[in-house]
C-alpha cells in the first residue's frame, strides 16, 4: 500500500497545481466549505477517539491485538517526527502561498511546510495501527484516513502529492515498526495473559 500511493504521489507532480486549484477552487466559497473546514481541522480527534476505544476493548478483551496496538502507536510518534524532519529538509512552500488563492482555512505562515502532510501522516498511521491489530476495521479506518487526509486538499493547504506521500509514510513507518518491535512485546507478561473471551472483531 506504501508503494502504491508512492507511485501516485509521483504521478501528481506534473499535474500539482492543476490538481490543487480544480480542488481547492471549487471547495472554497461553495457549501461544502464550512463541511470541510471542519473535517480538515477537527477530524482527526474523531480517528484518535475511535482508536482510544479500540485499544480499551483490547485491553479488556485481546492483549496480544492490544500489544498490536500499542506497538503502532510507537510507529505513529515515529511517523509524525519523520515527517517533521522530512520538512525541514525540502522545505517546499504551502500551495495556498505559492500560488496565492483564497482558501476555506487559513494559509500556514511561512516556514509551516507543505511535504509531506503531518495531519495525513497521523491519519494514515493511526488507521494503520487499528488495522493491524484488527484488520476487519481496515473497512471503516481506511475510508476515514482517506477523508481526513483529503480534506487538506480541499481546504487549500496541501497539494495532492502532499498528502498522498504523507499517507505512505504513515503506513510504511507503522508497518516497519510493528514488525521490528512487536516480537519484542508479545513476550511481555501483560501482553500475554489471556484475556476474558470476547466476540472477534479483527
Amino acid at each position: 500500500m506504501a508503494l502504491v500511493l508512492t507511485l501516485l504521489a509521483a504521478a501528481t507532480v506534473p499535474m500539482r497545481d492543476r490538481l490543487y486549484l480544480s480542488v481547492a477552487q471549487t471547495v472554497e466559497g461553495s457549501f461544502l466549505g464550512p463541511l470541510a473546514g471542519l473535517v480538515a481541522d477537527k477530524g482527526l480527534l474523531v480517528l484518535v477517539a475511535f482508536t482510544g476505544v479500540l485499544a480499551a476493548w483490547l485491553w479488556r478483551n485481546d492483549r496480544r491485538s492490544f500489544g498490536t496496538l500499542a506497538v503502532g502507536g510507537i510507529g505513529v510518534v515515529g511517523a509524525y517526527l519523520s515527517s517533521e524532519l522530512v520538512k525541514l529538509v525540502v522545505t517546499e512552500p504551502r500551495p495556498c502561498r505559492a500560488l496565492g488563492i483564497e482558501t476555506v482555512l487559513e494559509c500556514p505562515e511561512v516556514g509551516d511546510w507543505s511535504w509531506p502532510s503531518n495531519h495525513s501522516v497521523i491519519a494514515a498511521s493511526f488507521a494503520t495501527a487499528c488495522v493491524l491489530a484488527a484488520p476487519r476495521l481496515i473497512w471503516l479506518v481506511a475510508p476515514l484516513a482517506a477523508v481526513l487526509a483529503f480534506s487538506r486538499v480541499t481546504v487549500g493547504v496541501h497539494y495532492v502529492h502532499d498528502v498522498l506521500s504523507g499517507m505512505a509514510l504513515g503506513v510504511l513507518m507503522v508497518a516497519l515498526v510493528v514488525v521490528v518491535l512487536l516480537p519484542f512485546a508479545s513476550r511481555l507478561p501483560i501482553l500475554s495473559r489471556e484475556a476474558p473471551a470476547a466476540p472477534p472483531i479483527g
